[in-house]
């Protein structure tokens, strides 16, 4: 079941650098690495927490940059899983040197 627009407004309150993405129906940010290495260990982690919770983001790598989009395409939209899969990301993304 997708978040209704107070719940997900509430939950993007505890991850700032996410925004809601409308014609995606989707949550965004951006991550910025020192370089390919750092983006890679970030990805490889986030890959084994997707791969448990088996839900999958949509994402794209360029050298130290990694863009990642959240939804749940079986609800139609931002869901509790993808708001649990963004806290790991950005803790994850936290922990690299």
């Amino acid at each position: 079941m997708t978040l209704s627009d107070e719940e997900r407004a509430a939950a993007l309150e505890g991850l700032p650098e996410w925004r809601y993405d409308e014609s995606e129906r989707a949550i965004r940010r951006g991550y910025r690495f020192a370089d390919f290495g750092e983006a890679f260990a970030f990805m490889t982690r986030a890959a084994i927490a997707a791969e448990k919770a088996d839900h999958h983001p949509d994402w794209s790598n360029s050298w130290n940059k990694v863009e990642v989009a959240l939804s749940t395409h079986s609800a139609g939209g931002v869901t509790g899983k993808d708001i649990a899969l963004a806290r790991a990301m950005d803790g994850f993304a936290g922990g690299l040197p």
